[in-house]
């Protein structure tokens, strides 16, 4: 970790205007992206998905929920698993605070999995979490998205994950995919990420980028071995010990 040089109020603005300068050529930079992404071609849908839910067995169409937009988390939640993916759970925390925002812009949200719907509900009472969660179960949904692999496609090099040969044994992964419906009722693909590609909707990883130390991952054998379930966390490192160590 940087030590931190401790300087008058007049060199820190001095410094600071110095890097808004660059946060500002990143902001644009990020916008072109973003414009980029929405100029993406769209691919429509011609397989019926079914998925197990609340109200039994649901399309594709239904998770739209009347309206036309649709983002799907590929929550990472393998049968025989009694709890869901850490760092999908990360991501799942941000959620439902932004389900408001989100229908107000006419877009639904909800999470697939390919464990039963029983174990996802449980585990979604223990998180406390309200958004839609549905199951994939034994069908193709998770696997034409690449999000599953079954274990012959991987032997074979024929399992694909992140736009490029997976090379390592995974039975499921992350990440999120949109949608779009038509008035006819006609379903697009429109995008996925995975792996870091969804590291912005964390927020939480936004909030520690602007505080003392950012995410303070210098030292770890693997930056995310600090995420827990949100259930599981022991007192913050901040209640048991100073976090500046200014000169």
């Amino acid at each position: 970790m940087l030590q931190p040089t401790i300087v008058s109020r007049q060199e820190w603005l001095t410094a600071r205007a110095a890097l808004l300068a660059e946060e500002k050529a990143f902001t644009r930079a990020r916008d072109a992206l973003a414009r980029k992404r929405l100029e993406l071609p769209w691919v429509e849908l011609e397989k019926t998905y079914v998925f197990d839910g609340p109200r039994g067995r649901e399309t594709l169409a239904d998770l739209f929920a009347g309206r036309s937009k649709l983002i799907l988390q590929h929550f990472m939640f393998t049968p025989g698993w009694t709890e869901g993916c850490v760092g999908c759970s990360f991501n799942a925390d941000h959620a439902d605070g932004a389900m408001p925002h989100l229908t107000a812009r006419d877009v639904s949200f909800a999470a697939v999995s390919r464990a039963p719907l029983a174990d996802l509900e449980k585990f979604r009472r223990r998180m406390g979490w309200r958004f839609k969660w549905v199951s994939s179960g034994g069908g193709d949904f998770n696997y034409d998205f690449n999000v599953s692999f079954r274990k012959e496609d991987i032997a074979a090099g024929a399992a694909v994950y992140n736009y490029r040969p997976l090379d390592f044994d995974a039975e499921d992964l992350s990440g999120y995919s949109a949608f779009c419906k038509n008035p006819a009722g006609a379903i697009f693909h429109t995008y996925s990420t995975f792996a870091r590609g969804d590291e912005m909707l964390g927020s939480a990883y936004m909030y520690l980028d602007i505080a003392p130390k950012g995410r303070d991952e210098d030292g770890l054998a693997d930056p995310t071995s600090w995420w827990r379930h949100h259930d599981k966390y022991e007192a913050a490192p901040a209640e048991k010990a100073g976090c500046c160590h200014a000169p």
